[in-house]
Parts: structure tokens; sequence; C-alpha cells
């Protein structure tokens, strides 16, 4: 078989663009297919701007979108990001050209994914994006790929590592949000702007991408219900480790008779569970089938390595020539995608409520529960210096989530209580 050399155009050179530069640099032939990656063009917002790779020999474009269209570039790979604007540009002129595309862009496709797969299949153009959801760890190939023989129940995990240093660096150090996160942005683990991350929107992305490829939906990132972890308290994380668990950012999927839910929240999971286990930056991963049961990965979530060895693997399925569809299904029969409504699921949650020390407190609180049909799993009451009241924390059973929200509206008007009572889920299982 004739060995072919790829030409690679690469867009954006952050962290991931100059770690796969350095990689195809060193090593061209790394695909088991026997063909070589050359990367021959780049475009980025500067080109004086100095980097940890030689960029003289390569042609320069400003425009990415040139980029994508030049004849000397068989393969594009687009690292820019953002959903909209040059990346989605760019993109879409390689595919109308027939062009192979490989991205890290978890916002362009869990947003565009099913108009950008139906442009890929029309021109037999090849889209990739494995490192879009967990960096370096094989979260989408696992999916594509290594369930297709399965009917996936179920998604979950830890799929932002800026969160999840956040929240160990909270319970480990007993600093509270605002101070752990200003040490995050010094280390380069949070951005300046840092809302992506701790709004959780950046893990919405990764888990509705996840969502499409688990039951052949078109990726809806519109009707993900996302919560980030701005407003946990390190009050929360002491009082929940006193009850056995651990507060993680949490995003998973379910598919039910009712459609499918995509959620991102603060968890509490069990101590001895794997994803709370998963501390510092690391990503963590559950998925369920009917047949292979529950399979665990875990790995690094970023990083210049990791992502661009991902980018390398996605580039190395397009010298096979495997033919696969973007997602689980051809673009054309991609199911609708069915949100659940938030209220009518139904799960395990935390709250906490902090009231005046005073008797009848706690009679009232229970009281108001049983009338909104919410029942206690587990109890404690326990003074906090300088908590400003003396918090209740209580889990309950597994309650339709529109119960809890009207047994927390009622507990708020109660006397005793200082303060909205604060939710937290809890994880199933």
């Amino acid at each position: 078989m004739t060995q072919k050399t790829w030409r690679v155009g690469v867009a954006g050179l952050g962290t991931v663009g100059g770690g796969l530069l350095q990689f195809l640099a060193e090593r061209p032939d790394f695909a088991p297919a026997g063909d070589r990656a050359e990367v021959v063009a780049v475009s980025a917002r500067s080109k004086s701007r100095p980097r940890t790779v030689d960029i003289s020999g390569l042609e320069w474009f400003d425009d990415p979108v040139a980029l994508a269209s030049s004849p000397n570039v068989d393969l594009f790979v687009e690292l820019v990001g953002g959903s909209d604007g040059p990346a989605k540009a760019a993109v879409e002129a390689a595919l109308k050209l027939g062009k192979p595309v490989v991205t890290a862009n978890k916002a362009l496709i869990a947003e565009h994914g099913a108009e950008l797969a139906a442009l890929a299949e029309a021109n037999n153009a090849p889209l990739l994006f494995e490192a879009a959801v967990m960096g370096g760890t094989p979260a989408v190939k696992m999916l594509r790929e290594a369930m297709v023989g399965d009917d996936v129940v179920s998604v979950a995990g830890i799929l932002n590592g800026t969160c999840n240093y956040i929240l160990s660096e909270m319970e480990k150090t007993g600093r509270d949000f605002a101070d752990v996160l200003r040490e995050a942005q010094a280390l380069g683990y949070a951005e300046a702007d840092p809302t992506m991350d701790v709004g959780g929107f950046d893990a919405g992305h990764k888990i509705s991408i996840l969502a499409a490829l688990a039951f052949g939906c078109a990726p809806d990132y519109e009707a993900a219900d996302i919560e980030g972890i701005s407003d946990v308290e390190l009050l929360d994380i002491k009082l929940a480790k006193d009850l056995g668990y651990r507060i993680k950012l949490i995003a998973g999927t379910v598919k039910s008779d009712d459609g499918v839910s995509v959620t991102v929240h603060p968890t509490l999971i069990p101590l001895a569970h794997p994803l709370a286990q998963a501390g510092g930056a690391l990503n963590a991963l559950f998925i369920e089938g009917t047949r292979i049961g529950r399979i665990f990965i875990q790995g690094p979530g970023a990083g210049s390595g990791p992502t661009a060895a991902a980018v390398a693997a996605d580039i190395a399925d397009v010298m096979t020539r495997a033919q696969r569809p973007v997602f689980q299904a051809p673009a054309g029969a991609l199911k609708p995608f069915v949100p659940v409504d938030p209220a009518r699921a139904v799960g395990k949650a935390y709250l906490r409520i902090m009231v005046r020390d005073e008797p009848g407190a706690i009679a009232a609180i229970s009281e108001t529960l049983a009338e909104c049909g919410v029942s206690i799993d587990s109890f404690l009451q326990k003074p906090v210096e300088a908590a400003g009241g003396v918090p209740i924390v209580l889990v309950t059973h597994a309650t339709p989530e529109s119960k809890l929200l009207d047994a927390i509206t009622r507990i708020e008007k109660l006397q005793a209580v200082l303060e909205r009572p604060r939710l937290l889920r809890v994880a199933r299982g």
C-alpha cells in the first residue's frame, strides 16, 4: 500500500496546538495505518507571539477560514474554540470542500453538532472530536465505538478539572471558594474569567455531546439543566463529609421513558464511591449499559500532552479511512432530543436549613416535610461556630424534585428559619 503524507493545517496555537505541533514534528509516522501527518500551515491570533515550537517554516494564515480552504491542506484541525465566529466558519469551510476535520471544540459540537454532522456526511468528510470531552481520556471513542453493541442507559461523571480542583482544595485546606479560585487562576487551572468552568457551562457542553453519542439523538445544549459551584459553601463540604459524602460537580445524562435528562449539579457522592476518590484536576466517568453493566474511566481532562494526544488519535483515525457517522446514527436519522422536565426528576437530596436556636424548630421542619410528601433518610444537627445560626442537615429518600422545591418554599417561611434552605443533589447508587 502506497504511503500518503497528509498535509495538516492547524488553527489555534495555544497549549493544545503547541503540543500537537511538537508531537507531529517528532513522530510524523505515529499512525498505525502507515501514513504520515505533516503540519504545513497554521493560523492564530498573533504571528509574533513567543511560542514553544518553531513555526517559521510553516505557511501562515491570518484567517482560519482561508487556512481551512487552502488547496495545500488535506486535513484541518480546529483548536480556536468558541461555538460561533471563526471556529465555526472555518470548520464549515473545510467540510464543504470534503476535508476531514478534527476539533477539540466542545462548545461548537454541543451547540451546532447536528448541522455540522449533516454537512460532514453530505460531503463525505470525517468530523472527529475526541479531544472535546475529557482531554486525553477516551470518553468519546468509548461511546461512539466500544459501546455500539450495547444500549446505554446513563452516563455520569466529573468532566471539569477546574471545578474538581477547587472543591478538592476547599475540603483539604478549609479555605473558601473565592480564595481557592484565586489560587487556581494563579496556577493556570482556571481562566481569568472562570465563568465557563465554575458556572458549569463547560461540563454542560461536554455532557450534551456524550448524551448525543449515548442515545443517538442530536446534541441539545440548551436543554441541559446546569448549576455551577460558585454557591457551594465550605460549611456544606464539612457537613456533607460528616454525613459520609463528598461534594463533586457531576455532569450526567439518563435515558428514561419520558426522554433524556442532561444535568450538571454539585452533588453529594458517598466517600467510598470511585467518583469521590477522583481528586485534583482529574476527570472521571461512569457509563452504564444494559449488557456490559458499568464501566469506569478516569484520567486527565486537559493539558497540552493529553489533549494533543486525543487530537492525534483522531488524525490517526482519518488516516485509516474509517467510515462511521459523526454521532451514533447518520445525521438524518438522529432522534429528536426530548428533554425531561427537571421538576419530574426523582432522587435523593441534601437540605441544609439554618435556624434560630429555639425550641420547636426541628418539629416544624419535620412536619412541613411530611406535609409535602418528603421523607427523611438521615439527619444531622451540629452547631457550627460563626455559622450565623444552627444548621439542620438532612438527606431525603428519593423524592420528585417538584415536592422538594415545594417543601423548601414552605420551610423558608417558618419563623425559626433564617434563610432559604440549601439544596444539593445526592448521587444514586
